[in-house]
């Protein structure tokens, strides 16, 4: 798997941003999170965004939100108090935005953005996070496939 670093990413990010906030009420902020929100590092060409709701109430109907957008919703996805979705590219089927939604004040906002953060600050780090992806890349997409060769789909389930 290519790990590549797009210097449009952050674009990219705001306009995905800018098509969750529009039409889903209730959301304090999104934050731009992952690899791609890391200037200079290689990452999939994912862009990862935390929405933040307002309260647990909003939270509760994402769903329906994030399905007017042509998002798959998966729910926690084995992350407690996680609301997950992720939309396909319609024409090329690539992955376009993975979010990862939490309700303000949620401890899973601040372990995000403090990840992200110390690799934005930290050349060390990053250069030790870089020398590691690849092969985490390269593992996660070994288990995909195992996963759909057991069960015939691709999409990973959660662990119970």
């Amino acid at each position: 798997m290519s790990l590549l670093h797009a210097p449009n990413w952050p674009e990219r990010a705001a306009q995905e941003t800018e098509a969750l906030l529009a039409p889903m009420g209730g959301l304090v902020t999104v934050y731009h999170i992952g690899s791609t929100s890391v200037p200079g590092l290689p990452a999939k060409p994912n862009i990862d965004l935390l929405p933040v709701f307002a309260e647990a109430s909003v939270q509760t109907y994402a769903q329906n939100a994030f399905e007017a957008l042509g998002c798959e919703y998966l729910g926690e996805f084995g992350l407690q108090g996680r609301s997950y979705a992720r939309k396909n590219d319609p024409e090329t089927d690539a992955r376009r935005p993975h979010a990862d939604g939490y309700v303000d004040g949620q401890k899973d906002i601040t372990r995000h953005l403090a990840f992200r953060d110390a690799l934005r600050e930290n050349a060390s780090l990053r250069a030790a996070y870089t020398s590691v992806k690849p092969l985490a890349a390269t593992r996660k997409a070994e288990r995909r496939t195992a996963n759909a060769n057991s069960t015939g789909s691709t999409k990973q389930k959660p662990a119970l």
